[in-house]
């Protein structure tokens, strides 16, 4: 989370007649970045994390765990403490490997929730192999940090959700009666949003734009003891707070599904997100093209979100959750009435997979496109007309057939072309599982590339495995020139395989067969342009210009396993070898490849079932807990039992001890990490 900018912020009454002024700067403003930096070159690439907290309270002797409240006060005590601004050596890596340098301090920032922090190293890491072994300790002093500024009951977890959140009864602290002019939920109060004017006020006005609230429907688990149909016991169907309340009587909480109201149910989620920084736009264009393909991959092999409200669901991730939960499309952009006051009918919510490719890239073919991209005409002719090219003027130009949800009025009264305000105003709220982020308009830094699908896991060690596995694969792209394209809309389609239960282990997501060449080759081993172990990789220097062939014969569905380790028969080479195989190729010496082995073995058991996912792990745990009555229901009961294992997992890891003997399946999670 940025900067957040003070101001008078409009309602959406107001907004809407300012939001085509606010698209036009916009346009401005991106065509005076790209006028300035579209030659713009880095030395080397940086990259950066970002972990985010769940703050909980929890003692032994308190029947309840709930949500803290105190993120102001929490930042506040950061803010003030003068050590914090001074540089620190992290502890060594689980190799024994010290920092060359000191790191300036981790810095903390707010989120959507009050109950919630962001933490992101001091300054950005470099691809040195020695130097990503620090992300492991550093996310270790993030978390000690943030817990020697909190109150003694308090912890800093990285569960993506609270499950409990949104339950009847008690589950903040402090409480607040559930009710509020912004969120008009009838589950969450407005007192869990960060109080900053952005924040209610993008919550209010995307359940103004969008005429009702909007609807978060999650298919509930269905166990033994499970009412069926089953109604979630927790609808009030009487309510008359607010003129929405009427939404649930006409067919916004279906049968069989948790239905959740608010924005608090999506942004309130905690996700591990990476941004890379490209030496040039080319290069970042090349980045945010084929890391798209790898995005429901991640998703599934991070998967960490079983639970709901205190229910079971039947999904394991939390994406199509938030992509709900801040959907503020009209009726008529959902398809759901014809079309008279707005512009076009808009097939994804704002929070979605990505919608097309970026590059001028040759292999990149007109049938991986959508056919059905929706764009702005004028936009792109605005751009086209800057001197963008076709490809990138139509990816801004289907970002900005959105509205702007939170305008402050003084921003309104000059357009500066220093600033990026405007078009962040727009670029920032689409949140796609990947980001394509220009230069700021001090033009300090590059062209940059977010990685945004994977769900937060529940140590360090995975965080930064996961981190540094992405790290690693970008240096394999561009060394070895892979091409991951598959149509986009299979990409759409791989990201909702993603959310269904155990998808790791039980589904088949689309993928590309041959990624050396632009051609298929089934049956041929995987091109000869495949690194060999221990030899390095070449460039492809006798690949066509362009691809040819039916575009169908270039993708199969494959497991994730099969795409993480490769096929048994040696078709498809899988991506920690070829990891493994750009390793042989560069001077690494024995240590670091032992400890970045480990990221990688953890990574590839993940993928073949020998260790849980998360959502595997809290699914289990709460099935075989004892206060569970296989109705789907997690109780405070078990819910508190949950919330302690976490909290002594951590503990276990920040002591640098095994996790032997923790019971509850916690080795079948960790293994003998």
């Amino acid at each position: 989370m940025g900067l957040l900018a003070l101001g008078t912020a409009l309602d959406w009454p107001e907004a809407k007649t300012k939001a085509h002024h606010v698209r036009a700067w916009g346009i401005k403003q991106l065509l005076e970045i790209w006028n300035k930096a579209k030659v713009k070159e880095r030395d080397a690439m940086l990259w950066g994390d970002e972990v985010e907290y769940l703050v909980v309270t929890y003692s032994k002797d308190d029947p309840k765990v709930l949500l803290s409240l105190r993120q102001a006060d929490i930042l506040a005590a950061l803010a003030g403490d003068k050590d914090l601004a001074k540089e620190v050596t992290p502890p060594a890596s689980p190799g024994g490997t010290k920092p060359k340098d000191k790191y300036p301090s981790p810095v903390f920032h707010p989120e959507f929730g009050r109950f919630m922090l962001e933490a992101t190293p001091g300054k950005p890491w470099g691809i040195d192999f020695k130097e990503l072994l620090h992300v492991e300790p550093d996310m270790k002093l993030r978390r000690a940090i943030a817990k020697d500024h909190m109150l003694p009951n308090e912890y800093p977890i990285t569960l993506t959700t609270f499950p409990r959140i949104g339950s009847p009864g008690v589950f903040t602290e402090p409480h607040y009666p559930v009710s509020g002019p912004k969120l008009r939920s009838q589950f969450v109060p407005d007192e869990i949003a960060n109080p900053h004017i952005r924040f209610p006020t993008l919550a209010a006005n995307i359940r103004s734009r969008r005429g009702r609230k909007v609807q978060v429907n999650v298919p509930v688990f269905r166990d033994e003891n499970t009412p069926w149909p089953w109604k979630d016991p927790t609808v009030n169907y009487d309510l008359h707070n607010w003129p929405e309340d009427d939404d649930v009587r006409n067919g916004a909480a279906p049968d069989n599904f948790i239905h959740m109201d608010a924005m608090a149910f999506g942004m309130g989620s905690c996700c591990l997100q990476i941004t890379f920084q490209a030496k040039n736009i080319t290069e970042g264009r090349k980045m945010y093209d084929q890391l798209s393909p790898l995005g429901p991959i991640l998703l599934a092999l991070t998967a960490a979100t079983p639970i709901y409200k205190g229910f079971l669901a039947d999904t394991d991730v939390r994406w199509n959750q938030i992509s709900k939960a801040v959907d503020d499309r009209t009726a008529e952009e959902l398809g759901e009435k014809p079309l008279q006051n707005d512009r076009w009918r808009i097939p994804k919510s704002r929070y979605a997979s990505n919608s097309t490719y970026i590059s001028e890239d040759p292999r990149l073919r007109e049938e991986y496109l959508d056919p059905n991209l929706v764009i702005d005409p004028e936009i792109k002719q605005q751009l086209l007309d800057g001197g963008m090219d076709d490809r990138l003027a139509t990816h801004f130009a289907h970002l900005f057939i959105r509205d702007p949800i939170v305008i402050f009025n003084e921003d309104l009264e000059v357009l500066d072309l220093s600033k990026t305000d405007h078009f962040e105003n727009i670029q920032s709220t689409n949140w796609q599982h990947m980001r394509f982020k220009p230069p700021p308009a001090d033009n300090n830094i590059g062209w940059r590339v977010e990685f945004r699908p994977m769900e937060i896991q529940i140590t360090d060690f995975e965080n930064a495995a996961f981190s540094v596995f992405m790290v690693l694969i970008t240096r394999v792209i561009l060394s070895f020139d892979l091409n991951f394209y598959i149509p986009i809309t299979k990409v759409d389609e791989n990201m909702e395989t993603a959310h269904k239960r155990d998808a790791v282990l039980q589904e088949k997501f689309w993928f590309r067969r041959n990624l050396f060449s632009s051609r298929p080759s089934r049956g041929s081993g995987s091109g000869t342009n495949t690194p060999r172990s221990g030899g390095g990789g070449s460039r492809a220097n006798s690949r066509p210009p362009s691809p040819v062939g039916p575009v169908e014969d270039e993708y199969k569905l494959m497991t994730v396993n099969e795409v993480i380790n490769g096929d048994e028969e040696g078709e498809f080479p899988g991506l920690i070898p070829l990891v493994e195989s750009y390793l042989d190729s560069v001077n690494v010496d024995v240590a670091t490849r032992c400890q970045l082995a480990r990221y990688l073995d953890l990574i590839r058991k993940r993928a073949n079932g020998e260790l849980w996912t998360a959502a595997r792990w809290i699914r289990e745990f709460v099935k075989g807990h004892e206060g569970y009555r296989r109705d789907s229901v997690v109780s405070e009961e078990v819910n508190k039992d949950l919330v302690g294992k976490v909290i002594e997992i951590g503990e276990r890891e920040a002591r640098g001890e095994g996790f032997k003997g923790l019971g509850r399946g916690v080795e079948k999670l960790l293994g003998g990490f």
